[in-house]
């Protein structure tokens, strides 16, 4: 079978490297960073910080506090889940790549066209709002443009360094807090899109027709059956549940220890339930990366099935790449917005360059490895993916 995300991949970089070459004097390269600049928005982020510079100043001095107690907040749930990665077996890992065929706990295998739209689309509001908030506080932006780093794609603007140094502290923090801010106001814009505008839609055209599980938990009692995945969910002991409201309600009455019957469309399976590890009063049988499976409600729609059920993905990946986005640029790392926020800000408390320096160098070496301790269980299964996709084309 052709592995369609593959041939993607390959085709959208051969495109991107052509283009490279035809205009290669275009770009500026910095080691594996290639920037394009241009001058794209830069008139539109003036006009929208004209207008409403009191409402503006009040939610960026917003997305501040907010930005600092989601860092705080970031760095205990990091450090928490990651000592509980070492030394508790079957832990999922904190953080999961967002990349194309990684599977990702409790949600659908991200398929690249639907990676590649929704990174675009977090890419180009996280550096507009910083933008936007620059020019509201009078610091001049250079350029604007899209980049890569190695394969990964982004997007920029860049404001004046020498400018924004002269700036107050508070509008520094404006101005590095807005990226990820937005991303977070763009992914409850979405959620409530599809909770109340997409899904009630959806729901008059279609009926629950099952659950779709995408992936099984090590040590826990579905992986041991030997079922393959993915496979629907049909019912939980004798009782139909066709949505995931169902299924979750079903499985939310069983205790650990409790008997499980799941019935499937690869045939009944007998489980014994084991404890939640996220909850030690529920049960948990180890399935996950769920997706509503729907049926039409009239031939017309059924037609029109592939069409909803894409957008339904998109919307989903828009929100967690979105939020995602916004919390790891939170994180107090060298370069990223959180960094440069926490070294403001130690700078403003400490009144010292140098120990503000090196406070933000031990921050940033902590933040980097419990990023590293969690990547290493997601590097090997992508590199797995590859591979496999790699001997389907052959």
């Amino acid at each position: 079978m052709v592995n369609w995300d593959i041939l993607s991949i390959v085709f959208f970089y051969l495109i991107l490297l052509s283009v490279y070459s035809l205009y290669k004097k275009r770009f500026e390269t910095q080691g594996l960073l290639v920037m394009y600049k241009t001058k794209w928005g830069l008139k539109l982020m003036d006009r929208l910080a004209k207008p409403f510079p009191q409402f503006l100043h009040y939610f960026s001095l917003l997305g501040v506090y907010l930005g600092f107690g989601g860092m705080a907040y970031l760095l205990y749930f990091l450090t928490k889940e990651t000592i509980k990665l070492i030394f508790v077996a079957g832990t999922e890992p904190a953080l999961a790549p967002v990349l194309p065929g990684v599977q990702i706990p409790g949600a659908p295998v991200l398929t690249f066209w639907h990676w590649l739209i929704a990174i675009f689309a977090a890419a180009v509001i996280h550096e507009f709002s910083h933008g936007v908030v620059a020019r509201l506080h009078k610091i001049p932006i250079k350029s604007s443009g899209f980049a890569f780093f190695g394969p990964l794609l982004a997007a920029f603007v860049e404001p004046d360094e020498k400018v924004t140094e002269k700036k107050k502290a508070s509008e520094q923090l404006a101005v590095f807090a807005a990226g990820p801010f937005s991303n977070m106001v763009l992914g409850a814009v979405i959620l409530l899109f599809t909770l109340f505008v997409f899904s009630p839609l959806v729901g008059t055209l279609y009926q629950g027709d099952g659950v779709i599980v995408h992936a099984l938990v090590d040590g826990y009692p579905m992986n041991a059956t030997g079922i393959a995945v993915p496979f629907t969910i049909l019912s939980v002991n004798g009782q139909e549940t066709l949505t995931a409201a169902a299924v979750d309600s079903a499985i939310g009455g069983i205790h650990p220890g409790d008997t499980v019957t799941l019935g499937t469309n690869k045939g009944s399976y007998t489980v014994v339930s084991a404890v939640n590890p996220q909850d030690a009063s529920r049960a948990f049988i180890g399935v996950s990366g769920f997706e509503q499976k729907v049926k039409a409600r009239s031939a017309f729609w059924d037609s029109l099935k592939g069409v909803f059920d894409w957008l339904s993905l998109l919307l989903l990946w828009l929100f967690l790449i979105n939020v995602g986005i916004g919390l790891f640029n939170l994180l107090p790392l060298g370069p990223v917005d959180g960094g440069r926020m926490f070294y403001t800000l130690a700078l403003v408390t400490l009144k010292n360059e140098s120990y503000a320096k090196r406070a933000l160098y031990i921050v940033s070496a902590f933040s980097l490895a419990l990023i590293v301790i969690n990547m290493l269980p997601w590097l090997y299964k992508f590199l797995l993916w590859i591979g496999h996709g790699i001997l389907l084309l052959f």
